[in-house]
């Protein structure tokens, strides 16, 4: 294996009509914004796309069509995470079969109680990197209620070499990557942080190489992590002051709402509608995040206009 993705690699949001139907054409207007808003790869189907909330038949079509817009402009990673061994490698395989670079995966889990323990995790990845021999990013985030230990970690990706990226996303994320990097070695290929980017310079600072956030302002973003990497922190941490607030105000009022609130305040989708029983922005919840959004003018907010 000799890739190596870094950079910002955003969610992409999944679109669907007022009545709640998959929206075909505004995903694909969504792929081409993501392209343009010069990202370095497009995540899909993750939780910030409402994966949870479709369809197995949607899931594959949005995967599709996708990688069809997309055509290879940046590399596309798929989520295909499940609690059944089975069922995440028939996921992986069918990203990889369809043109698939990367897979996202938490670790298995559902509900609050059933989790798979620390073998039964090695094998279920095993599993299905086996399936796609695809480079995996493994997700570390409190909604699965499972607790990663770095020297798990370390044995995961020394185990199953593909499980080579790592998504931290915790409280004190700084501090697990700096330790990840430290104790992994060659091992871990990408040091990625999360959560919206709300701890993006203390993960910088900790080694981080790249940023999974929303795809709401992804081309303000990508300048931070520029001059971090070339030694710039001033100007990093500069960068980082000014698109601050809108971040904390993503993380904390609105969630995976904002980029499509932003999207279709910009013409690039006709609605910003979410499934039930997620519930639409309080219209003063969204009229702040569009003033936040004005202050800035990223591309989402005028790509379609």
């Amino acid at each position: 294996m000799t890739e190596s993705y870094k950079g910002i690699l955003p969610i992409a949001p999944t679109i669907f009509h007022e009545n709640g139907d998959l929206d075909v054409e505004g995903n694909k207007r969504v792929m081409d914004l993501m392209v343009d808003q010069g990202v370095d790869g497009i995540c899909i189907l993750a939780n910030f796309s409402e994966q949870f909330l479709l369809t197995d038949e949607e899931r594959e079509q949005v995967m599709r069509l996708s990688l069809e817009q997309v055509a290879g402009r940046v590399p596309v990673i798929v989520t295909t995470s499940h609690f059944s061994t089975r069922i995440a490698a028939a996921r992986a395989k069918a990203a990889a079969d369809a043109g698939a670079k990367m897979l996202m995966m938490m670790p298995p889990y559902h509900g609050a109680l059933l989790k798979a323990d620390e073998q039964g995790m090695i094998e279920h990845f095993k599993a299905v990197a086996d399936a796609c021999g695809l480079p995996v990013i493994l997700q570390d985030a409190p909604l699965s209620g499972v607790t990663m230990t770095v020297p798990f970690m370390i044995r995961l990706a020394k185990e199953v070499p593909l499980v080579r990226y790592f998504k931290i996303e915790v409280p004190g994320t700084a501090n697990k990557l700096r330790a990840l990097i430290e104790a992994g070695g060659d091992a871990v290929v990408g040091p990625f942080d999360g959560e919206e980017a709300i701890t993006l310079m203390a993960d910088l600072d900790a080694g981080a190489t790249g940023t999974m956030t929303s795809a709401m302002i992804p081309d303000m973003i990508k300048p931070i992590l520029a001059a971090h990497a070339a030694g710039d922190r001033k100007q990093a941490a500069a960068l980082y002051a000014r698109v601050l607030p809108i971040i904390n105000y993503e993380n904390r009022q609105c969630g995976l709402r904002s980029a499509k609130a932003v999207m279709k305040e910009g013409g690039v989708i006709r609605s910003e509608a979410v499934r039930h029983p997620l519930t639409p922005l309080h219209p003063k919840t969204r009229e702040g995040l569009i003033e936040l959004a004005r202050e800035l003018d990223p591309l989402a907010l005028r790509w379609g206009k």
